[in-house]
């Protein structure tokens, strides 16, 4: 399978609110530079599990429109908007951040990634 194509089921798929699904996406060794809103935050295996079951508990859905999409070799470049449907509320679609990622991937897993978002 091609880089871009595990990206774009990684998007597709239920992985951002499904620890379970999740695992399946994730190198046990990642690590993830994330600058947003709040500032740096790095992330490794077990915070990003403990983010996916935080997103869990407080929205029902997630979607994930990807605008952009490069690959070259095993780093990919993802441009997206992140919605969401909350517990509160699951019939109203909300935006819920802009992200932009480069991903390096390792063994057909997520590796390394650089990722900057923003609250509309």
């Amino acid at each position: 399978m091609s880089s871009k194509k595990i990206i774009l089921d990684f998007y597709k798929s239920d992985a951002l609110i499904n620890s379970d699904v999740m695992k399946e996406y994730i190198h046990p060794e990642i690590i993830v530079d994330w600058n947003n809103s709040e500032g740096f935050t790095q992330l490794n295996y077990d915070a990003i599990i403990n983010l996916t079951d935080q997103l869990n508990k407080a929205y029902v859905r997630t979607k994930v429109r990807i605008s952009h999409i490069l690959s070259e070799d095993n780093i990919i470049s993802v441009r997206y908007s992140h919605f969401v449907k909350t517990i509160e509320n699951p019939r109203e679609e909300m935006l819920l951040a802009h992200f932009m990622v480069i991903w390096e991937l390792k063994d057909n897993k997520l590796f390394r990634g650089f990722q900057i978002s923003q609250k509309p």
